[in-house]
């Protein structure tokens, strides 16, 4: 009972914590027939950071996966 207290104070004070980041405003909008981000050096890496952190994931699923199974076969010899 006590522990699904502390785990319910702390999911609600974890999300009225990022609430004022969703709540956040945007940056101002660039130029009306500008580039489509501003500043106008555009780097493209939101595109490709879901991949990153997809592989991120991937790897360090591996990694465990390694751990674990390292893991059981010492204690089986």
């Amino acid at each position: 009972m006590r522990l699904s207290l502390r785990l319910l104070i702390f999911t609600l004070f974890l999300i009225l914590g990022c609430a004022d980041i969703f709540a956040a405003m945007g940056p101002p909008m660039g130029p009306p027939m500008g580039p489509p981000c501003w500043p106008p050096p555009c780097i493209p890496v939101d595109g490709g950071l879901s991949f990153l952190l997809v592989a991120g994931a991937a790897y360090g699923g591996k990694k465990l996966y390694d751990v674990k199974k390292k893991r059981n076969t010492a204690k089986a010899e």
